[in-house]
């Protein structure tokens, strides 16, 4: 019969299924932060994204090379069980500029500050916005609301990003630190001999972060403990116009070399002996970390956060997998994809990972 054959349509029967529960927190109970974080795990959707991004960076972050059985291939140093126990997987964080921009800076701060990453990489905002802060303040919009009169503001002489707005006077602050800096750097380049400086944007970036001598910078740490910060597009944005109005204050420009620091971050990804990504946001500062992951035939564990979508065959909105077919990602390494905006979840990310660990351990250590 016809109501039959629909219902058999309808019920389907199902297959013996043995699996993770969807179970959301019970609210009835009181929660922690790491307990709320926890029961992400069986939420679904973006939820478990999270769960699996804290479960990845905890692997980055406590991974040694004493957990990997032993070659003995391998050279001499690298049998030292005490050289094993202390080699750690390299964590190459990228970011855009925006998240600078935001309360980020202080989240990215901290993992700089405590040496918990191996290396930078940004897009030009997210180096000037940074020495721009420790200048003057950067403000959220009426009610945090992102409609904001254009026109408007550019007579007030605030600029506007996203929800933030940013007076026109911290760049003109900025102007009026950076400048004396540009040319004492082009005295160096032209000096003779061996005192002779070769400017790469890494080394312009880490003579700012010298340079601004504020605690409260990403870039001020980032000097301080040597981690690199790689930045290909320097000069798209307020650093830019800044070298571009020097070139009418000098007879010798600055000069950049970016092929340097391409070695330098191929050579840091090659060398490294397990490698993890974090990157927050898309463009440059994605591509240019997992294209230095192809050199070693593909990072170990990543962990894209953003909010781009693949079907423009962007790279910005890729997801993981197919960063595998270019070898970026290696073929058996461990990836997921959040989509979020990073503002909202990689502060609880933190939280779960190198924050818990962090205070744990500061804890320990008291007793």
């Amino acid at each position: 019969m016809a109501s039959e054959a629909a219902k058999a349509a309808v019920f389907v029967q199902s297959e013996a299924y043995e699996g993770t529960r969807i179970r959301g927190p019970d609210f009835n109970a009181p929660h922690d932060l790491q307990q709320l974080l926890k029961s992400y795990e069986t939420i679904g959707f973006q939820a478990n994204g999270l769960a699996r991004a804290i479960e990845l960076i905890d692997k980055m972050r406590t991974w040694r090379l004493s957990d990997e059985p032993i070659n003995p291939a391998l050279q001499t140093e690298e049998l030292d069980p005490a050289v094993r126990a202390s080699t750690r997987c390299s964590i190459f964080l990228g970011y855009t500029s925006n998240l600078v921009s935001s309360g980020l800076r202080e989240v990215i701060r901290f993992l700089v500050q405590h040496n918990y990453v191996n290396c930078l990489v940004t897009t030009a905002g997210g180096i000037e916005e940074d020495l721009i802060k420790c200048l003057g303040p950067t403000f959220l919009a009426p009610r945090g609301e992102f409609n904001q009169d254009g026109a408007g503001l550019r007579r007030r002489g605030l600029n506007r990003i996203g929800n933030l707005l940013v007076p026109n006077d911290n760049y003109c602050k900025f102007e009026d630190w950076v400048m004396p800096i540009l040319d004492k750097m082009v005295e160096e380049q032209e000096q003779e001999g061996d005192a002779k400086v070769r400017w790469t944007p890494s080394k312009v970036i880490d003579r700012l972060g010298k340079e601004i001598n504020d605690e409260s910078s990403i870039l001020y740490w980032a000097h301080k403990n040597q981690i690199p910060v790689f930045c290909p597009a320097l000069t798209d944005g307020s650093l830019g116009d800044m070298m571009y109005f020097h070139t009418y204050k000098t007879e010798t420009p600055l000069s950049i070399d970016i092929v340097g620091d391409i070695r330098r971050l191929n050579d840091l990804s090659i060398k490294s002996k397990k490698a993890g990504m974090i990157i927050l946001g898309g463009g440059v500062c994605k591509h240019q970390i997992a294209n230095s992951m192809l050199f070693r035939n593909g990072a170990d564990f990543s962990v894209y956060i953003n909010t781009g979508q693949e079907f423009d065959g962007s790279d910005s909105g890729a997801r993981p997998d197919e960063a595998v077919s270019w070898g970026k990602i290696k073929i058996d390494g461990e990836s997921v994809k959040v989509y979020a905006d990073a503002t909202l979840v990689f502060p609880m990310i933190v939280a779960g990972t190198f924050g818990k660990a962090h205070w744990e351990g500061l804890a320990k250590a008291d007793k």
